[in-house]
């Protein structure tokens, strides 16, 4: 089949993984392609090489219907890779994680592009079951817009407490860093806030913005990551068929039982399980104590509204 417009915007196995300029980056994919790329940025592992250039005009111009589009939306560092690699182990249904054009639009909103960029996200190989996006702290920004173009998906908004979302984040100089740059672009930190600051108000930010989404998302539940790590059968159990996936019980207990769950989501050949993670976090929750109560601190006196947001949370959970 000729590389046409028309034939791009017609199948996922023409993915439109990103914008150079006025040009939509077109990558060859297959069903093994997406399966094995844990991230379609620029981890992605394409089913050939070959990217094509098309201009995003022209891609408009001939993109898809929208269909309904099943989201993972997630604060980062809460298994939100974990939980996202499960459900495709449920189904056959499509799974993206982390596109990366949706992600510049965080950045760089654009109308056109945006609605080009969800049609294209729509897309399925067949099947009743809507495709699933994980996508990643910086969408959090488009939530309004997300669920404008599609008031009746399907969503789940996975959080961590504020406490443990610290000691996910804090945990290295990197994740630091990656905080104060999301604070600042996002959250509204000032230039020079420290790490508790910062940390506090991207995760208000957050926690504000999935409130906000539950309201104009009735399908859409939250989850709080803890739980799901605790319980992964029961959390696959209850989600899964919220989410447009099969919930068969025999299915989900292998899962849980299998190396999914006892390898490092993001790096398959890495042995980890929730039993290290708890070993960690017990860790860090003796080496942040100090940084853990300035944390609190930040929180308490930016947010007269966190019983609020608390409730709302809670109200909505899986």
């Amino acid at each position: 089949m000729s590389l046409t417009p028309a034939a791009i915007a017609a199948s996922p196995d023409h993915y439109l993984h990103s914008f150079e300029g006025a040009d939509g980056v077109i990558v060859p994919m297959d069903r093994a392609a997406y399966a094995r790329s844990i991230f379609l940025d620029a981890r992605i592992f394409p089913a050939s090489e070959g990217a094509a250039l098309v201009p995003a005009v022209v891609l408009a111009e001939v993109a898809p219907v929208q269909r309904t589009t099943a989201w993972i939306f997630h604060v980062a560092h809460c298994g939100s890779t974990l939980l996202a690699r499960a459900l495709e182990a449920l189904s056959s249904s499509l799974v993206l994680r982390e596109p990366m054009a949706l992600r510049q639009l965080a950045f760089s909103h654009d109308p056109v592009r945006f609605r080009l960029v969800l049609a294209m996200l729509s897309r399925r190989y067949g099947g009743d079951e809507p495709t699933l996006v994980k996508a990643n702290v910086p969408v959090n920004a488009l939530l309004p817009a997300i669920a404008a173009a599609d008031p009746a998906a399907p969503a789940v908004f996975l959080h961590l407490g504020l406490e443990d979302y610290a000691l996910a984040v804090l945990r290295s100089p990197q994740h630091r860093g990656w905080v104060r740059e999301m604070a600042a672009r996002f959250a509204g930190a000032p230039a020079g806030a420290g790490d508790p600051a910062s940390l506090a108000a991207l995760w208000l930010w957050q926690m504000r913005a999935f409130a906000a989404a539950l309201d104009a998302l009735p399908q859409a539940r939250t989850l709080d990551a803890e739980r799901f790590y605790a319980d992964p059968a029961r959390t696959l159990a209850a989600l899964a068929p919220r989410l447009g996936r099969p919930a068969d019980p025999a299915r989900i207990a292998e899962v849980a039982a299998g190396p999914l769950f006892n390898t490092y989501s993001k790096r398959p050949g890495v042995a980890f399980d929730n039993a290290v993670r708890l070993e960690r976090r017990s860790l860090l929750l003796r080496d942040l104590d100090r940084e853990l109560a300035q944390v609190r601190m930040a929180a308490d006196r930016s947010a007269a509204d966190l019983a609020t947001l608390a409730a709302r949370i809670g109200a909505a959970a899986i």
